[in-house]
């Protein structure tokens, strides 16, 4: 949908017009003053026409130096605003999974929208420059043909030169927003594992990888700036040859008594504004660098989210998770299936397996936080594609090893939990000690992973929802805590279904069925008690067990 017009918009609109009328009638009302001024045209009237239009052009230049970095920044706002609405409404479900990495993003979010918002002042103000120049060439024509004739001697070779540089920059623009997003991409792997990256001693080999792209966006730029300083002297040499060659012939024009002495003045004048055309390498610059941005920005817009659904869940439901014939991708690797299952409404069901079995994928289906590539998700007999977003919400709650907090305060973050929900998830001591408590300021928590678990989880309660799923959600909590918050979330989801990802055999031990996941199938659904007479699956068991202590 196109951003409506607003009063900087409006502003830059209007002033760069009349900047653009009054500098071309500047010439001519000069030519009138100097006229006067040699007792041609004896009166005031010309002063005062050359005071009043040296007046409005002022005004008007001062005003569209103000809307225009204006205008690009409510567009920049607004284009941003866009994005970031856009990605949300893609969601986790997989539309980005094959998209630009997380780096690439943050690029196009904050440098490619940054030079798309320049496109609207970047091309009126191109535009404005060129109609100014074509005014000009007919004020040569008014005063004399030959002044506009000579003039035309300029022009087709600065139209050749627009053109070229036109053709060699933007390419050049959209490799080098393309190499830096690259850069980005790799700078924000290499913080996200800093840790990792410290401990093994390998910041001289995370500094090379990360800085690679650095030879082709020299390159890039060398590039682009060769382009731009090739335009500049060859505009430049090209004015002054049109400069000359209209010089000239108002000179000679003169001689014979064509032009009146102001008419040279006016000559002067209007030759430097029509020149002036092939002076504009800058603005071109910008008009290429806002289409390269754009270019990168639309890419993201062209990644169409999903229908939103408009069915609901029958009432009375038990929370029956069902997947047929489910299959998940990444490229030609399949990571889950094919795999059939079914969760008993009202039942608990443990995901077991070793690291890379598919548990996590599994547990992401019923929210929609992952869309199978093949197959189908249901819950209570409904398609989950099919749910309006409302209404998933609700019906399926997660709790993760490591959750984010959404909001200014930690009220908002546990919007729908109160002190019962907290104290269930043990989260109600430490907010206690908070400085504000509740209305603390999410930046100015500083939460331990446990502490940060408890929040989740205390969520997560306050969600009235019929699908409950703990992705590794009580890892970072000790055995004591964690035993106390498993028997008051047992009660608070109690006759709700629930799927737990386990990592210690206790918590298989207390689900009603064991999921057993092995390189992304379904080996074995049944008690962990029938389960543990096999083999692999305590060896599996053990290694889950291992990866959980040492994560």
């Amino acid at each position: 949908m196109p951003r409506r017009p607003t009063s900087w918009t409006l502003a830059l609109g209007i002033a760069l017009p009349v900047e653009a009328a009054t500098t071309l009638a500047l010439p001519a009302v000069l030519a009138a003053a100097v006229d006067a001024a040699l007792g041609h045209r004896p009166g005031p009237g010309a002063f005062v026409r050359l005071a009043l239009v040296l007046g409005v052009a002022a005004a008007a230049n001062a005003t569209a130096a103000a809307a225009g970095p204006a205008c690009s920044a409510e567009a920049t706002a607004a284009l941003r605003g866009r994005l970031v609405r856009h990605l949300l409404a893609l969601g986790p479900g997989g539309r980005l999974r094959h998209g630009p990495p997380p780096g690439d993003l943050a690029a196009r979010l904050l440098g490619s929208a940054g030079d798309a918002g320049g496109r609207l002042p970047a091309v009126l103000g191109a535009a404005t420059a060129l109609l100014t120049s074509a005014g000009a060439i007919v004020g040569l024509g008014l005063l004399s043909p030959w002044l506009a004739l000579a003039f035309f001697a300029g022009v087709v070779p600065g139209v050749v030169l627009i053109r070229l540089f036109l053709r060699e920059a933007g390419p050049v623009f959209a490799r080098y927003q393309a190499v830096q997003a690259d850069l980005a991409a790799r700078l924000s792997d290499a913080l996200t594992g800093l840790r990792s990256i410290h401990a093994a001693g390998a910041e001289q080999r995370e500094a090379a990888r990360v800085l690679a792209p650095l030879p082709e966006l020299s390159a890039a730029g060398h590039a682009l700036w060769a382009a731009q300083r090739r335009t500049a002297w060859q505009a430049t040499l090209l004015i002054a040859v049109v400069e000359v060659a209209v010089l000239a012939t108002a000179g000679a024009l003169l001689a014979r008594g064509a032009l009146a002495p102001g008419a040279l003045a006016a000559a002067a004048g209007w030759a430097a504004l029509g020149a002036g055309l092939f002076e504009q390498v800058e603005a071109l610059v910008g008009v290429a660098h806002a289409r390269a941005g754009q270019g990168r920005a639309d890419e993201l817009l062209a990644l169409r989210p999903p229908e939103p659904g408009t069915a609901t869940l029958p009432a009375g439901g038990r929370g029956e998770v069902v997947l047929r014939g489910v299959v998940m991708r990444d490229n030609d690797r399949v990571l889950l299936g094919p795999l059939d299952l079914t969760v008993p409404g009202g039942r608990t069901v443990a995901l077991v397996g070793r690291s890379g079995s598919g548990k996590s994928l599994l547990a992401a289906l019923p929210g929609r936080l992952r869309d199978p590539d093949e197959g189908t998700v249901l819950i209570d007999g409904v398609p989950v594609d099919t749910l309006a977003p409302a209404e998933l919400r609700h019906a399926v709650g997660y709790a993760f090893a490591r959750p984010a907090l959404v909001g200014r305060t930690v009220r908002d973050a546990l919007a729908g939990a109160g002190p019962a929900e907290a104290a269930a998830a043990r989260a109600d001591g430490f907010l206690r000690r908070l400085p504000r408590g509740w209305d603390t300021p999410l930046d100015d928590l500083r939460l331990s992973g446990g502490e940060l678990q408890r929040l989740g989880l205390a969520r997560l309660l306050g969600q009235p929802a019929r699908v409950v799923v703990l992705d590794d959600a009580t890892s970072g909590l000790d055995l004591a805590t964690e035993y106390q918050v498993t028997e008051a979330l047992d009660r608070a989801t109690l006759g709700r279904t629930r799927l737990v990802i386990a990592h210690r055999a206790g918590v298989a031990a207390r689900a009603d069925l064991v999921a057993w996941l092995e390189a992304g199938r379904l080996r074995a659904l049944a008690p962990h008690t029938t389960l543990l007479t096999d083999p692999d699956y305590r060896a599996a068991l053990s290694d889950t067990t291992l990866q959980a202590a040492t994560a």
